[in-house]
């Protein structure tokens, strides 16, 4: 089947499918609230009706939140899943944004023309990359290059509650050979990548609670404890002067990078300077024997992301609390263990109480990393493909994030997965005034009709 052909198609159609991503956007499918339930569904099914009109025999499926929707058509060669996910961030704060988030437009910036409205980033744009790659398929040989099954979820964005029950309840009928994930980006907005490592994550939340009451600073000052101090010292000895998370057995599973990954990162010439200039810092703070970039993707961290307690209001007002909060997250990677890290946490929480103080976690739950095996053979065909279409050699990279269906696919359905997506670091999801680049939409379908082709010849 001709490459060339379905490349030319996909220019030629550039404009009718921007129109479809539009439409698509104009649906405020945000799974955390409930008041957009019907526009969820409304959502799920523009996306059965446009599979169907590619052939593909789809179908909304119920589940305890917002519905799945599953698409499958048969063919030769590999079977592949690709995932992605029509729900969306909420638009708060509204007043940020330049335009109405659900009136998506064409919009003509420095950088080009941009698609601009929630979601047009994360996910519905990345999702539609590869819909409409197999629609020029389609269009030019009648039939679509291999077996593909597809899986779009409502719920990414609100926590995935369904996704492992359904996963479960579904796995004979979701299992293929290799799982294409497209919710990632490009390295530095402009190298094409495969991400093969995902960190893992460990929310903690904690409450001490020192006296019965909160107390008079001036009458109880220096001889009762302050939960705050306590709190401050707990979280002072998570690290040490080298930026080493202090937990006992933390580094248990963490693996070291081979001599070929660490040398393609060397190569990407990450510059951490920039990086940090650009948020207003200068120094690293991880761990020191490891670059920056090794850091942000292949080593563990533990990073305080709300700290509270006493009287936070206008004005001054000398109290000593009765308690001291605070979130903490660790970022895990490798074999990693969330529950043993948990135990160590609580641990090393407990340890340091004084006496008369309890501690309550009611928070404590966590997903594992994921790391992929790049010595299946698709991962240097889709390397190389991609390689193909962009001006930069395609990499393999790490993510800092979490994305836990890639560990869901493969410790419930046994498969890899590929992370590829064409987003860039200044796509604002999650924030006011989403974009995405029309290039990395063009280009993404593009990538994709290279992959599909490579994958199965």
């Amino acid at each position: 089947m001709s490459l060339d052909a379905v490349l030319a198609r996909l220019d030629a159609d550039l404009p009718a499918a921007t129109d479809r991503l539009l439409d698509l956007l104009r649906i405020p499918s945000i799974s955390t609230d409930p008041a957009y339930t019907a526009d969820c569904d409304r959502a799920a099914d523009w996306l059965v009706r446009d599979l169907q009109s590619l052939g593909v025999e789809a179908s909304k499926r119920d589940t305890a939140g917002h519905p799945m929707v599953v698409g499958h058509v048969e063919g030769d060669g590999p079977h592949l899943l690709f995932y992605g996910h029509y729900d969306v961030q909420p638009v708060d704060p509204l007043e940020l944004w330049d335009r109405d988030p659900f009136d998506p437009e064409l919009q003509d910036t420095d950088q080009g023309q941009v698609i601009r409205g929630r979601g047009s980033s994360d996910d519905k744009g990345q999702l539609m990359t590869f819909v409409e790659a197999c629609r020029a398929w389609k269009a030019e040989h009648g039939v679509l290059p291999c077996r593909i099954t597809f899986l779009f979820e409502g719920e990414e964005e609100s926590g995935s509650p369904s996704l492992v029950p359904f996963l479960q309840e579904n796995a004979d009928e979701l299992k293929t050979d290799i799982a294409l994930i497209c919710d990632t980006g490009l390295f530095e907005s402009a190298v094409p990548a495969i991400t093969t490592m995902l960190r893992g994550l460990v929310a903690e939340e904690i409450t001490l609670t020192g006296p019965s009451r909160d107390l008079h600073s001036g009458m109880y000052g220096g001889v009762a404890m302050n939960p705050i101090r306590v709190l401050s010292t707990i979280i002072a000895d998570l690290h040490d002067d080298q930026g080493r998370i202090t937990l006992e057995g933390f580094y248990d599973g963490v693996p070291e990078l081979s001599d070929a990954i660490r040398s393609q990162w060397q190569n990407l010439n990450f510059d951490h300077k920039t990086f940090l200039g650009d948020v207003g810092l200068s120094e690293p703070a991880g761990e020191k024997n490891h670059t920056p970039l090794e850091q942000i993707w292949s080593r563990p961290t533990c990073d305080v992301n709300g700290i509270w307690g006493g009287y936070t209001g206008d004005g001054f007002k000398t109290v000593l609390p009765s308690q001291a909060h605070a979130k903490i997250s660790f970022r895990i990677v490798g074999d990693q263990d969330p529950d043993a890290i948990h135990r160590a946490f609580v641990k090393h929480v407990e340890d340091r109480l004084p006496p008369d103080f309890s501690v309550e976690f009611p928070l404590g739950k966590g997903s594992k990393a994921s790391q992929m095996s790049i010595e299946n053979p698709s991962f240097e065909k889709a390397l190389k493909a991609l390689s193909d279409e962009w001006p930069r050699p395609a990499s393999y990279i790490g993510c800092g994030g979490s994305i836990p269906i890639a560990g869901y696919f493969k410790d419930l359905l046994g498969m890899d997965s590929m992370l590829i997506g064409f987003g860039r670091d200044d796509d604002q999801i999650h924030s006011p005034n989403e974009k995405y680049n029309l290039e990395s939409f063009h280009k993404g379908m593009r990538s994709w009709a290279r992959i599909l082709h490579a994958l199965t010849t």
